[in-house]
């Protein structure tokens, strides 16, 4: 389990742990399942989840809900689950989701293929099944410091300090990896998402 997830913060009236399996396991499986896919894998990621909760509870700081604090732990261990599957796979497909961040890039920091003009504004979609599906998948494909980063920052809102304590780098560092992480699920996004709902709707 990540120090990261285990130092997520948590406030609320049922700070009890004997209550967090009836009040949030079938919230927690159904957000698993949908996107792993998996009954069982899904079983076994929510309950990793209340185990490493368990273990971090203590560092409780009264920042959000259970509910929030415990779907960010599973959010992590679903990109983690991911990105170890990925990794397992074989693939000759070089046009695919499996670029690594630095393909995106010429050494000197330039684009090799820049991410076009979106007409649609993520936040409206972000709720979106399909969309947080293909999200996640794109994080797993990032360095795990980099979608740790991402997910830290603009699904938890920490900030920069906080990221900087987690992760243990300088704020130069922390400002590198969140630029990396949105210019890969930026150019990602746009083959994976926006283009296929593009052309599902011509």
């Amino acid at each position: 389990m990540s120090q990261i997830t285990e130092e997520i913060s948590v406030a609320g009236p049922d700070l009890d742990p004997e209550t967090w399996v009836d009040r949030y396991g079938d919230y927690l499986y159904r957000f698993a399942v949908a996107r792993i896919k998996d009954q069982a894998v899904a079983e076994d990621l929510v309950q990793e989840t209340f185990l490493a909760a368990l273990r971090g509870r203590k560092s409780f700081k009264g920042r959000s809900s259970v509910k929030t604090w415990l779907s960010a732990i599973l959010k992590h261990k679903i990109v983690d689950y991911l990105r170890k599957k990925y990794r397992e796979q074989v693939t000759n497909d070089t046009d695919t989701i499996t670029e690594t961040v630095n393909g995106f890039f010429h050494k000197n920091g330039s684009w090799k293929i820049r991410p076009g003009k979106w007409n649609m504004d993520p936040s409206k979609i972000y709720e979106q099944r399909e969309f947080m599906d293909t999200l996640f998948k794109c994080l797993a494909k990032l360095p795990d410091r980099q979608s740790k980063a991402f997910m830290l920052k603009e699904m938890e809102g920490y900030s920069t300090k906080e990221i900087c304590n987690a992760l243990e780098v300088s704020p130069t560092n922390s400002w590198v990896m969140l630029y990396r992480a949105r210019m890969f699920l930026r150019r990602c996004l746009e083959l994976f998402w926006f283009n296929k709902t593009k052309e599902e709707n011509s």
